[in-house]
């Protein structure tokens, strides 16, 4: 069981590093780590995964909303 939970991390970590926007990879990591907190908290692995994206997703929003306030607010160089 344990092989399984590895190979389903890995795979879900590679595809979160290939994802094309921010909160499509934060749902995936939410994803997977809800997903195996889930499991290890009494077998609610689905459950955990539903909560685990929409956690990752709003952090990937709230992150990629952040560092385009930052870009828009820092000083240009046009040197």
């Amino acid at each position: 069981m344990k092989s399984i939970i590895v190979a389903a991390a890995v795979l879900l970590g590679s595809a979160a590093a290939l994802a094309p926007t921010p909160s499509f990879a934060g749902c995936l990591t939410g994803a997977a780590v809800g997903g195996v907190a889930g499991h290890m908290a009494g077998h609610h692995g689905v459950l955990g995964a539903a909560a685990g994206c929409a956690v990752g997703h709003h952090e990937a929003n709230k992150a990629a909303s952040q560092k385009a306030a930052n870009a828009k607010a820092a000083p240009q160089n046009g040197g």
